[in-house]
């Protein structure tokens, strides 16, 4: 067995869908950190970047750009749309958990209506550059593209721009940031929309490798999961190097067990993580103080 041969694909295919999962980790920090709602809809905006974007390059033939931008703002749109259905009503009993229902029971009619109205089956998605080919085709390096730009733009927002502070302030403590008079509900409709748009992105840029499916949304709501909790919860770069080593680590059981045993591995592998570091392997422990 050539050893080069087997490696090279595992480390394209696992970095690809690490980054994917990593940008729906970065989903549920963006959607957390101002409302303190872990969003189970993250992962429906993630399937919807792939189905809407097949949509409107393939089915209605529109130009790239343009599909792109629609599929972005759509998702932006359905992640202010979860802020005002799902999330804003419960708001004031955050303590009973209640988001838990609200967010899952949205996810899960996001995703029966895109199986009513778009199909059951996975359906292709336009090759968009031509780019590539083997283990650098363009499906491999797409999201983790998407991935390296989301993190430096987002940096770049919360380091050198007044927005992205009043997003830090807000997350640090919003009875604080309230009372500076900072916009808390108009910034948290915000970090909704911008969470909807990185969903799209993840979709989107992942929709080569994973198609344009309806049953991606509950995939990518727990393989994205995983990332935020290995890698800290609200901790964006945490959650990065978690998605790219949980796909390197995914592909790898896949070729080596295959089938429901590589699932397996993911699980046991995430629980021995937890229970060694409970806070995530970049979190750190939290005290407030009364």
């Amino acid at each position: 067995m050539d050893f080069g041969a087997t490696l090279l694909p595992i480390l394209a295919s696992g970095l690809a869908v690490g980054a994917i999962y990593a940008l729906i980790g970065v989903t549920y920090n963006t959607m957390y950190s101002t409302s303190r709602v872990m969003s189970f809809t993250s992962g429906q905006l993630g399937m919807l970047g792939g189905v809407l974007g097949s949509l409107f390059i393939l089915r209605l033939g529109m130009p790239l750009i343009v599909g792109f931008v629609l599929t972005i703002m759509a998702c932006a749109i359905v992640g202010v749309v979860t802020e005002f259905i799902a999330v804003r009503p419960v708001l004031k009993s955050l303590d009973q958990h209640l988001y838990v229902l609200s967010t899952l029971a949205l996810a899960l009619m996001i995703q029966q209506f895109t199986a009513i109205e778009w199909s059951t089956e996975p359906q292709p998605f336009p090759r968009l550059f031509g780019l590539g080919s083997g283990s650098f085709d363009e499906k491999f390096w797409l999201p983790v593209a998407a991935c390296a730009f989301t993190i430096g733009a987002l940096e770049l927002m919360q380091r050198h721009t007044l927005v992205g502070r009043a997003f830090l302030a807000v997350s640090e403590d919003n009875f604080a940031a309230r009372s500076l008079g900072l916009p808390e509900r108009n910034l948290r409709i915000a970090s909704y929309a911008l969470a909807g748009a990185i969903g799209g992105l993840a979709g989107f840029a992942g929709g080569e490798l994973m198609l344009a499916f309806f049953a991606n949304g509950g995939q990518y709501n727990f393989y994205g999961f995983v990332p935020v909790a290995l890698g800290g919860l609200g901790n964006n770069r945490g959650s990065i190097v978690g998605g790219l080593a949980l796909g390197l680590f995914q592909q790898a059981a896949n070729f080596l067990v295959g089938g429901v045993f590589a699932s397996v591995a993911v699980f046991i592998a995430f629980i021995i993580v937890l229970l060694a570091a409970p806070q995530g392997l970049f979190g750190t422990s939290t005290a407030r103080r009364v």
